[in-house]
Formats: C-alpha cells, sequence, structure tokens
C-alpha cells in the first residue's frame, strides 16, 4: 500500500459556525478543538499552524460571537475554534450563553478526538482556564497545553513559568505542555506532529 500523502494545510476552507448544538458538526475525520482565552492568540495560533496570515479572524472584538467555528483541512482533519473566554466586557446574558454552548459541546459524544488549550506562557493560568482544563480531562480524550507568547518571556523565566502552568492546570504526566509562539513559530512543528498523528 503507497504511503499516505503528508496532509496539505493550504488546503483549508471554512465550513460553518455552530451557535447551538443542532448545528455541532459529528465529523468523519478526526477533530481538534482549540481553546483559549479570548485575548491569548489562538487565532494566531491557528494561523500559525496552517502558515496562513488571516485564515481564522484575528482581533475582532474579544468575545463578541459566541460560535464554534469549524474548518476542514485537506478533507481530512476538521479543527474547531471553540469561542474565546475570559472576556471582561460582556453581558451577563452573553456569559451564561457562552457557559451553556460549551456544557452542550463537551457533553456531546463524537464531536472532537483531540483537545488543545492555549494559555498565556507569560502569566499563571486564570480560573477560566482551570476550568477548560477540566472540561478537556472529564471528556477522558486526548489533550495538550499550549504555552503561547514565549517570545515575550525571558528565557530564564521560560522553565519556572511552564512549570507554575502545569502546577496551576494539574496537568498529569501523559498531558504535553507544548511551548509555543505565533510570532517566531517556535512549537509549530511539535503541534503539529501531535495533530498530524491522529491523521
Amino acid at each position: 500500500m503507497a504511503p499516505q500523502k503528508p496532509i496539505n494545510l493550504n488546503n483549508a476552507v471554512f465550513v460553518r459556525s455552530a451557535a447551538a448544538p443542532g448545528q455541532f458538526i459529528r465529523s468523519s475525520v478526526p477533530a481538534v478543538v482549540f481553546a483559549g482565552k479570548s485575548n491569548v492568540g489562538k487565532s494566531s495560533v491557528i494561523n500559525r499552524l496552517l502558515n496562513r496570515k488571516n485564515f481564522a479572524r484575528v482581533g475582532n472584538t474579544p468575545g463578541k460571537t459566541v460560535h464554534i467555528n469549524y474548518f476542514s483541512i485537506d478533507g481530512r482533519l476538521m479543527l474547531i475554534d471553540l469561542p474565546g473566554y475570559g472576556f471582561a466586557n460582556v453581558s451577563r446574558s452573553e456569559k451564561l450563553r457562552w457557559s451553556e454552548l460549551m456544557e452542550q459541546f463537551f457533553a456531546g459524544e463524537g464531536l472532537f478526538n483531540l483537545g488543545i488549550l492555549i494559555v498565556d506562557a507569560r502569566h499563571s493560568p486564570t480560573k477560566d482556564d482551570t476550568g477548560m482544563a477540566e472540561w478537556f480531562r472529564t471528556s477522558g480524550l486526548p489533550w495538550a497545553v499550549l504555552a503561547n507568547k514565549t517570545d515575550k518571556v525571558k528565557k530564564s523565566e521560560l522553565e519556572t513559568n511552564l512549570q507554575q502552568i502545569r502546577q496551576a492546570l494539574a496537568l498529569d504526566e501523559e498531558v504535553p505542555l507544548i511551548p509555543f509562539s505565533a510570532e517566531t513559530g517556535q512549537g509549530r512543528d511539535v503541534l503539529l506532529s501531535t495533530i498530524t498523528s491522529l491523521v
């Protein structure tokens, strides 16, 4: 049997936005879900992964739309972008909508195969980060944590920051913690191999 061609990351198309459980996609190909605070650079991480400038929207007013966005990569992988959390300037009803949508998403079966939680390498994880980590943990599915913005951390401080993140999120040994920079591309290969091992 001929070896499979590498996945073509340039062949990426937006599929749909889901605002309710009836719009969730149960994908026939492996699905990777990305979660993170609204200002953690989630879109930039996805753009860097795909080596595309403006594929995932960057810089929209954080937390204004509570939608789950689906992207098909080469017809062989589904990327799922969860709405950012931890936003200060949205109404209580909007936060409630976000919370309900997340509960429905994580309660659904067969919606994703791998979770990627993006945190800020410069700071200790927030209460919202630990809540999201708990959702991934209880899903029972493989997940990894991406510490983004390492380019803004002094080399001498990075190891300490990573240890703090691991402790704050109570990460088991088998949960990878990947130092990452959407700016420089550090960690992209590690993230890519974590994802493509699924495919």
